[in-house]
Formats: C-alpha cells, structure tokens, sequence
C-alpha cells in the first residue's frame, strides 16, 4: 500500500497547539512534537468505529491490549513482559510526574542528564525532589552519557535515575554496551526510562534496546514508559503504559491511576493503541522512509552544528557561532518557530521538529539560511 506523506494537510483553526500558536502570522511552526501526517488508516478506522457505535461511558483497559504489547515487545526486542506487569496511564508525561512523586520519598535524590524533555525536569521540581544534572557529551557525532560526572554526582541518599531513550533532544539510540555500563554506574538506584521514540529509529542498522531487556535484575529496578502517541501521531487521542515487573513499585506507581488524581486512557486511546500495535500495513517502515529523507535535508541544510539524529523526528541544533543570546527570537523573526533550547536546558541551541511535509521543510529551511546570514 502506498502512502502519501507529501499531501499538505492544513491544521489551522483544529485547536492545534503547534498551528494555532502563531496563528495568522506568517510562521512555519517547527516546535512541539507532533507530526503533520494523518495516523494510519487502522488507527482512523478504530477511531471511527468508536464514533459510531456512538457510546462512551467509562472504559477497562482491553485485555487484547495487553495481548498485543507483550506480543510486539517480543517480537521487536525479544522482550519477555508479563501482562500483568503493565499499567495503563494516559500519557508518558503523567508517567514521569507519577515516578518522581510516588516512588521517590522526600529527601531522596535523582540523577537527570541533560538536555533532556523538559518534563523530566518538571517532574522532579513540582514533586518536589532534589536532583542533579549531568551533561551529555558529544562523542563521535552523538550525545552519550558522561560516566565520570555521572559517578560524581552520585550521593547517599540517591535513589532514581532519569533516563531517555532514544534520546530528546539529541536523537541518540543507547547501545546495549552504554546501558549496560549505566546499569552498573547506578547501582541499585531505580530507572525510569522514557522510551516513548522507540518506533522512530532512523538508521537501518540501529536498533533500541529497552533498559528493561537487559538482565532480570534491571527489569526490578526499572520503570519503562512507552506509548504509540508519538510514532502514530494521536497525541491528543493518548494512550500508554508503564511496565513495571516489580509488584511493590508497580502498586506505589498506580495508587493514583484510574482515580481522580491521574485518569486511565480514554476509550480512543485504547482504540487507538490498539490499532497501532497490530498494524502490519507498512505505514510506520514508509513514514521513517520519509521522516529520513527529512533529517538528511536538514543536516545538509543547516549550516550549524547538529549532532547526527539516530531516532526521533527532532534536531538538535547549536547556534554558539551566531552569538546570538537568544537564537529562537532570531529564527522566528525570519519566519521559523522552533523550540529554544533553554527550554531542554542549554539557550544555546534550537530543536527543530522535521515532522512535516517536505515543501515546508525546504521553505523553512531557506527561512533559517536567510536568519543565519543575517547574523
């Protein structure tokens, strides 16, 4: 089946975050993320059919959900997780608040890399817990962990370590060899792992390994949060999941899931979900087909420093050379919004977000070029 990522589709006035932002000026909004492509016809089609059976009353999660992850998780990464292992939350975001409030007791601490999404931080800050951060490096082209200021910042009282992966901002997909020794540079201290771009890899000869597939005795330890929201673009449609094997974390976890202080999925996200993970149309392998020929664009494009994006639909890019002390100002000025980066933690740099069809990606494009000559 052919698919057709070209298509303009227009987003103004659908109470779009990203569009509706700059509405009626004349910007390219290359910022939140979410994609200007339709989800897979699966996923229309299970939305629609909830439409129409046209009742919506309070939803379970479906238990051929569950099926269908424990099934995808061996079958992509040879995963073995049991059902009962996962608990349902209405996106990755709530995960990250639920881990540092619930399984992280006053006057414990966590260990943050960065740049990184900015809800890991938020998390942490509105529990609240202490925390330190720890700054990738760039190595070879990729942001990696630094495992002497990481073994540095240890202390006492630490008890978690905040991890995602692939990689946001940076577009880095860990080897098992880099998780493997952060297992190990941690000790006994609990991972929560982000894992929500795993679907969007774009080297062929990459591949993610969950934190939580490594050894038994870094499942226990580890909470993994995964959603299709982002590779199938339903965001506001959300639906995912923590996977937890140990009983006493996953019972702190969810105490407040499904109640008035966290709310499950609605019944279009578990459609939705549904749908995504037992798609086998070819939609997803045809998306990152095009969603690479955007990245190369850009990289050839930007005349800027950008470490080489293994996954994600998102580039990290450094304007040090422009000596501009707020580079995002700049580039919108000329037409291009794009995320600043002191929002990842480093003002610095720019995240642009390739997420789109690529006549707008050029014209962006041609946009920034114009904002770098103009210095």
């Amino acid at each position: 089946m052919a698919f057709d990522f070209d298509a303009p589709i227009e987003r103004a006035g659908t109470w779009s975050m990203r569009w509706d932002r700059y509405a009626g000026r004349d910007v390219i909004p290359l910022w939140v993320a979410d994609t200007d492509f339709r989800p897979p016809p699966a996923v229309l089609d299970a939305i629609k059919a909830r439409v129409d059976h046209g009742i919506f009353g309070y939803t379970a999660p479906p238990p051929e959900l569950r099926t269908a992850i424990v099934e995808r998780l061996q079958r992509l990464y040879q995963w073995r997780v049991h059902p009962e292992w996962i608990v349902f939350i209405p996106g990755v975001v709530p995960g990250l608040h639920l881990a540092a409030r619930c399984l992280l007791a006053p006057g414990q601490h966590a260990l943050l890399p960065t740049p990184v999404y900015h809800h890991f931080r938020r998390a942490l800050e509105l529990a609240p817990r202490e925390y330190t951060e720890i700054p990738l490096v760039l190595e070879g082209g990729r942001w990696v962990f630094d495992l002497d200021a990481l073994t540095r910042a240890m202390q006492p009282q630490t008890r978690a370590f905040f991890l995602c992966n692939p990689q946001n901002p940076g577009g880095t997909i860990f080897t098992t060899a880099e998780l493997l020794e952060l297992a190990k540079r941690t000790g006994e201290a609990l991972i929560v792992s982000d894992e929500i771009h795993c679907d969007l890899l774009l080297d062929h000869e990459k591949r993610h390994v969950p934190m939580a597939s490594l050894a038994p005795e870094i499942s226990r330890r580890t909470v993994t949060l995964m959603s299709p929201n982002k590779a199938f673009n339903f965001p506001a449609a959300g639906c995912a999941w923590a996977i937890i094997e140990d009983g006493d974390l996953r019972r702190a976890f969810a105490a407040d899931v499904g109640s008035h202080a966290v709310p499950s999925p609605t019944v279009f996200g578990y459609a939705a979900a549904l749908a995504a993970c037992t798609d086998r149309s070819g939609w997803l392998e045809a998306q990152l087909a095009y969603l690479r020929g955007n990245r190369d664009l850009d990289e050839a494009a930007v005349p800027l420093p950008t470490a080489h994006v293994e996954a994600t639909y998102l580039a990290w890019i450094d304007c040090a050379r422009l000596g501009l002390d707020d580079p995002h100002g700049h580039f919108l000025a000329h037409g291009v919004a794009l995320s600043p980066g002191a929002q990842f933690g480093n003002a610095r740099f720019v995240r642009l977000n390739f997420g789109t069809q690529r006549s707008r990606l050029r014209e962006a494009l041609r946009r920034m070029a114009d904002a770098i000559a103009a210095g």
